[in-house]
C-alpha cells in the first residue's frame, strides 16, 4: 500500500509541488505526518507569518510501536539524516554491563539516533534494548524530512536545544542514582519526572506514567525488590502512593534534587 501527499514546494508560489511517498511496511503502518502539527511546541518557533505554510511542508514518515520489548528494526527504519522523534508515547533505553543495569527515560520530543555507534564494536561488552512503555509515534526524520525542516532554520535551534537538555537530564540523573539509599533515589526520581509529566492537582502531583517496579529498578539502579520496599517506605511517610494507576506525590520536591537543577541549569 502506497500513501502519497502532495506538498508545495518553496519558492514557487505553489505552482509546482513535491511528492513524499509513504509505503506500508512490516514494522508496522508508515504513514506521513504532519510534524510541526503534531509537535506543536516545535511550530511556535516558526515566525506567525510562515507557520502555517511551515506546518503543511514539514512532512515525515511516521512509524508507530506497540508496548513491549522494540527488537525489531529498530536500525533499519532510518539511517541517516536527524533521526527519529518522539511525537508521542513512552520508551526506554535499556543498557547492561556485566549483569547490571541502567535505564533512561524518553517520550514527547525527545529525538532518537539508534543507529548510532552500532558499527563500531564497544570498548566494554555491552548489552542495549528499548522497551515501550505507553504505545510510541515516531516522526521519521531521514534526509528527506530534514531537507524540509531545513526551509526554516529556527527549527534546528529547538532540536538543538532538546538535545542539549536531554543530555542535562541524564548528568542529573547520574546524580539521583549516586545518592545512597534507594528511598531517597526515588523520591527525587519521581518528582524529576514530575517536572516534565506530572499534573497539579488539588492534593498533590500526579505522575500518569505506567511506571513498574522492575522499569524503576533499571532507573535507580537498584533491585525489584529493594524498589518495592522502598515505596512502601515513602507511601508511610505519605510522601508517594499511586491512585487510579497514576503516582502521587505530595509536599515539596526533596531539597537535594532543587540543587541538582540548579547546577545543571549553570551547565553551558
Amino acid at each position: 500500500m502506497v500513501r502519497r501527499e502532495r506538498v508545495r514546494a518553496p519558492g514557487n508560489d505553489g505552482a509546482s509541488t513535491a511528492t513524499a511517498v509513504t509505503t506500508a511496511a512490516a514494522a508496522g503502518c508508515r504513514s506521513v505526518c504532519h510534524i510541526l502539527a503534531e509537535d506543536p511546541a516545535l511550530a511556535d518557533a516558526v515566525p506567525q507569518a510562515h507557520r502555517e505554510q511551515a506546518v503543511q511542508e514539514c512532512i515525515a514518515e511516521v512509524l508507530d510501536v506497540a508496548t513491549g520489548v522494540w527488537r525489531d528494526q529498530v536500525t533499519s527504519v532510518i539511517y541517516d539524516g536527524i533521526g527519529l522523534l518522539v511525537l508521542r508515547g513512552l520508551l526506554i533505553r535499556r543498557v547492561g554491563i556485566d549483569g547490571r543495569f541502567g535505564a533512561e527515560i524518553l517520550g514527547d520530543g525527545d529525538v532518537l539516533r539508534p543507529w548510532r555507534g552500532e558499527s563500531e564494536p564497544p570498548a566494554l561488552a555491552v548489552t542495549a534494548g528499548w522497551q515501550v512503555l505507553e504505545p510510541v509515534r515516531l516522526a521519521v526524520l531521514d534526509m528527506r524530512a530534514a531537507r524540509r525542516l531545513a526551509r526554516y532554520p529556527e527549527l534546528t535551534g529547538v532540536l538543538v536545544g532538546r538535545a542539549l537538555e536531554r543530555s542535562r537530564n541524564l548528568a542529573m540523573h547520574m546524580a539521583i542514582v549516586h545518592q545512597p539509599r534507594v528511598d531517597v533515589r526515588l523520591h527525587m526520581l519521581l518528582w524529576q519526572l514530575a517536572g516534565r509529566w506530572g499534573r497539579v492537582r488539588g492534593d498533590g502531583i500526579s505522575l500518569p506514567l505506567r511506571l513498574t517496579h522492575t522499569v524503576l529498578a533499571d532507573l535507580v539502579a537498584a533491585s525489584r525488590p529493594t524498589v518495592t520496599s522502598a515505596l512502601s517506605d515513602l507511601a508511610a511517610l505519605g510522601l508517594v502512593r499511586t491512585v487510579d494507576a497514576t503516582w502521587l506525590l505530595s509536599g515539596e520536591p526533596p531539597g537535594e534534587l532543587l540543587e541538582l537543577r540548579r547546577v545543571a541549569l549553570a551547565q553551558p
